[in-house]
């Protein structure tokens, strides 16, 4: 039967999609977890079903396929995103062609794993995305409603973007989920409206849920590595309070490290040791991906933060628990030798 050769060309066709992607990820993004997955994926898209008949009705040379092909230029591509684009298209296309197929053919199980291998190959799409970078910056806006004179963290958000910072993390220690999802899916479209990138803290299922570009976590959560297999193209910040935990991010995978605390901190319990700002020069001389320096810099102390290699300050009380936030950034960008808003 003549249905039989769907089947083939589309296996055909999804196990070739599967090997560009996979020599992509393997020699231009160096993504070794990608890479090997996607090559397991192809084994089981060739091994999943077989019969002799895929080959017994195989008719390359009369494919009416091969010509229309040869006389379009509909598959041109003008870059590697291009490249990737046409080739998950494929892959989800042939697959959704053998699944229908196999089930006219009476292969219902069979039919079941392409389905599978189908939706598996959208999460994989995501992993293929430009990778997000964190903006380069002067202050890393952490919002923190405990300390906020009782604004509500959804107002303290508008005051920094009109304030012009560039990056705002949402960090809730006290609410419970739901009160979480509904805060951070106004903060997104604040920040997604003035171009503002907004990191999630701890919170990866929120950070998801609401497209957030980022998350943050601490040493004692969820491992980088399982992190960035579900985070796909998102920035991924990690705390570091030692030389070896910002080595050991940095070979992780880590997109940004956070530094500190330089100084004695309130706004967090249970702080892990660090030598400050000893630790904040051999971080800002040894360490290639981007920092951030936090805990308890202030007005009064960012010059001397600035003097041991703070490029990037991150400060909750002294900015949220402000009068007027957008003056208090004015007044630290000063300082900073910064031009005002």
């Amino acid at each position: 039967m003549n249905i039989y050769r769907i089947v083939d060309a589309n296996i055909n066709r999804v196990s070739e999609g599967l090997r560009v992607l996979e020599d992509i990820a393997r020699f231009i993004l160096e993504n070794a977890y990608v890479s090997k997955e996607l090559r397991e994926m192809r084994h089981q898209v060739r091994k999943s079903f077989s019969s002799p008949k895929l080959i017994h009705f195989r008719d390359s040379e009369r494919d009416l396929g091969f010509n229309v092909s040869q006389n379009s230029n509909i598959d041109k591509k003008e870059d590697i995103w291009d490249l990737i684009e046409a080739n998950f298209k494929r892959i989800q296309e042939g697959l959704r062609s053998i699944e229908e197929t196999l089930k006219v053919l009476g292969h219902y199980n069979e039919s079941k794993i392409y389905e599978s291998l189908r939706f598996k190959s959208y999460t994989f799409e995501k992993l293929f995305c430009p990778k997000r970078s964190l903006p380069n910056t002067d202050i890393y806006g952490i919002l923190g409603e405990e300390f906020s004179l009782e604004r509500s963290n959804i107002q303290v958000a508008k005051e920094m973007v009109r304030a012009g910072i560039k990056i705002i993390q949402y960090r809730e220690k006290k609410k419970n989920k739901s009160e979480k999802l509904k805060e951070c899916k106004s903060i997104r479209d604040i920040t997604k409206k003035s171009g503002v990138s907004l990191i999630v803290n701890d919170d990866i299922d929120i950070a998801l849920a609401v497209e957030a570009d980022g998350v943050h976590i601490g040493q004692e959560d969820m491992p980088i590595e399982e992190v960035k297999k579900i985070t796909g193209n998102m920035i991924i910040g990690l705390s570091t309070h030692n030389e070896a935990q910002a080595i050991d991010a940095v070979s992780k995978g880590a997109d940004y490290i956070g530094v500190g605390p330089i100084f004695s901190t309130t706004t967090k319990k249970d702080v892990e040791k660090c030598e400050g700002l000893k630790y904040l020069k051999w971080v800002s001389e040894n360490i290639s991906i981007p920092y951030v320096a936090i805990g308890g810099i202030k007005k009064s102390n960012i010059l001397e933060v600035k003097k041991y290699g703070g490029k990037c300050f991150a400060m909750i009380s002294e900015i949220v628990g402000s009068d007027d936030i957008v003056q208090k950034i004015r007044d630290i960008r000063n300082i900073l030798g910064k031009e005002g808003i």
